[in-house]
């Protein structure tokens, strides 16, 4: 078709994926094009990339034969699971394993793996502080995707792994909105105490993915974390009143009241949200802000992305799933 170096882009559709998606296209003159690698290639997200300028294809993350075929002549691979889709660690390690071999049987020269940490490696199995769950994890959907980590370093892929953090989505489209309490204020409710959570523009993502591939070998072997701001509950509660123009309270509850709301993945959630707390300078140590910046010049802060996104934070009363990924 041309010269340009194809990016093939798993989850293309999805938050991670379809960020990066759309960083590439945007940069016409980049010497790059997009592989965009989705289950539907006739929803309407997969059409409006495929008008934007990309390739579309449709794959199935479970079959690493479509994966080898759609990664053959491939330059770079962006990988992300989505442990909410399925509530599987075992699933998530499957579907990383499918993605490295399918990558090392196509010899990509670069593949970004959007990964987490292991907390198990600060919080083992025997530590009482807070409960195992799924008879061998700690925090579910970080733990499978750094026990994954491997898959691709011991395959001898030139690989970045990609340490994330909490999107700022979430306060849109997974329940972490503010709340009416029985006392008619509005609350935020996190297991944080006074601690700083990294956070997140989902888009800011992809960004930083095409910076990596952009620069190359610079970062192939080397784990490279991101955010756009470092948060406390209060802070975040701030910048909601502020931007939607009502009091926003923070609900600052412990892990043990968190981990009992009884949503789909409240355990999960709580231990994530209590090793975040823990282990607040480890976790926001991994992801600097100004090297993030460096990455991506124009990464929003929580106030810029408020004041593009303020209006579609939905007032809820009740309690819904929360992403933490």
């Amino acid at each position: 078709m041309d010269d340009k170096k194809v990016i093939a882009v798993i989850g293309a559709t999805g938050a991670q994926g379809g960020g990066v998606c759309r960083a590439i296209l945007r940069d016409v003159g980049g010497g790059y094009r997009v592989r965009a690698l989705t289950r539907n290639a006739g929803s309407d997200k997969a059409k409006e990339l495929k008008k934007l300028g990309a390739e579309v294809m449709e794959v199935d993350i479970d079959d690493v034969e479509t994966l080898k075929r759609a990664f053959r002549g491939a330059h770079g691979v962006f990988c992300v699971t989505f442990f909410w889709e399925h509530f599987s660690p075992e699933k998530e390690l499957a579907e990383a394993k499918n993605m490295a071999d399918a990558a090392k049987h196509a010899d990509v020269r670069h593949v970004i793996w959007s990964t987490l940490e292991d907390t198990r490696k600060w919080v083992p199995l025997g530590d009482r502080r807070m409960p195992t769950l799924m008879g061998k994890y700690k925090v579910p959907h970080f733990d499978a995707k750094g026990e994954s980590n491997r898959l691709f370093s011991d395959s001898g892929l030139p690989t970045t792994f990609l340490l994330t953090s909490f999107y700022w989505e979430n306060l849109i489209y997974f329940g972490m909105g503010p709340k009416r309490g029985e006392d008619g204020n509005l609350y935020i409710t996190l297991p944080m105490a006074d601690k700083k959570l990294p956070g997140i523009a989902s888009e800011d993502i992809g960004k930083c993915a095409y910076a990596i591939f952009r620069k190359g070998p610079e970062f192939i072997g080397k784990t490279v974390g991101i955010a756009g701001g470092h948060l406390t509950g209060g802070q975040m509660a701030a910048g909601l009143t502020k931007a939607l123009g009502q009091e926003i309270r923070y609900n600052a509850v412990s892990p043990e009241v968190y981990r009992g709301f009884g949503f789909p993945g409240a355990e999960d959630l709580g231990n994530m949200f209590q090793f975040n707390r823990d282990f607040e300078s480890i976790f926001c140590g991994a992801r600097s802000l100004g090297f993030s910046r460096t990455l991506n010049p124009s990464m929003q802060t929580f106030e810029t992305w408020l004041a593009k996104n303020g209006d579609r934070i939905p007032i809820e009363i009740g309690s819904r799933r929360a992403s933490g990924e």
